[in-house]
């Protein structure tokens, strides 16, 4: 069994819980992620990792209640507990001294980048940092990323904080005055997929962390499937990090619909 021991609720469906992992915390690196099981008769779904403390034994996971699974474990409070929590999963991130680089998150995809930041600049680089949401409430870990950055942006859609517009506006006004080695872009698909497009006019490397359905997280199940130049990678073995200018979008999104009507079905059914 894996304990809560802090809960914080980051806006109307998106939450913070601070599981107690000691092995989780031990090992895991930047970009990985872990795969959870809220009791025995419980789905796994994976969730990207926001924070780890080894000296704690405890790892952060930020998620939006968006199915049956994250409903109920929005539900969950400090001293509950999880029946599984498996990981970290995935390959680490690509953490090296590149020069300058950007790093992009949009929505819930600000939450695995805040490790991703954090690492870039301990390693030496020059950090910009673009955070994008909906509106200024749900923008998160502001602070935390901001520490960690040489020249921080907002972005919102309605104009409720930074830039009124897309993180790819600001991100166009960057590369006009920067050299640009690297880019580190998380967040909705369609956000990666307009970065992506943006920065291979200009021929700077792009990384992007995907997301698909998966199931096991082991490379075994295949759900988790994505196309990469033309060839089918495991997200959960192969990435979740994938070279953002090989990645065939339409194919991520369609995947990634595939079971939306019976997600939303089984909510209803369940009363969540």
């Amino acid at each position: 069994m894996y304990p809560i021991v802090e809960k914080k609720i980051l806006s109307e469906n998106v939450k913070q819980l601070v599981v107690k992992a000691p092995l989780v915390a031990k090992k895991v690196k930047p970009g990985q992620f872990i795969i959870l099981r809220i009791d025995e008769k419980g789905e796994r779904i994976p969730l990207t990792i926001a924070d780890s403390d080894p000296t704690q034994g405890t790892v952060t996971i930020i998620f939006l209640e968006v199915g049956k699974t994250t409903k109920q474990l929005g539900t969950l409070n400090v001293g509950d507990t999880l029946e599984n929590f498996a990981g970290p999963l995935g390959m680490p991130s690509e953490v090296k001294k590149y020069g300058t680089v950007v790093c992009v998150g949009g929505g819930v995809g600000i939450a695995p980048l805040y490790p991703i930041v954090k690492a870039l600049k301990e390693a030496g680089n020059f950090v910009i940092s673009i955070l994008g949401a909906k509106s200024a409430d749900l923008l998160l870990l502001e602070k935390e990323i901001h520490a960690f950055s040489d020249e921080f942006y907002i972005a919102t859609d309605d104009g409720s904080k930074g830039h009124k517009g897309f993180v790819s506006d600001v991100l166009q006004q960057i590369i006009d005055k920067h050299k640009v080695d690297m880019v580190m872009a998380i967040g909705p698909i369609i956000m990666m997929k307009v970065v992506s497009n943006l920065t291979k006019k200009y021929n700077i490397k792009t990384l992007v962390s995907l997301n698909p359905i998966m199931v096991d997280g082991t490379g075994m199940c295949g759900g988790c499937r994505v196309s990469i130049d033309g060839k089918t990678k495991f997200a959960c073995v192969d990435g979740p990090e994938f070279d953002g200018h090989k990645v065939d979008y339409e194919n991520l999104t369609l995947r990634n619909r595939r079971f939306i009507h019976a997600e939303g079905d089984a909510c209803k059914l369940a009363g969540v």
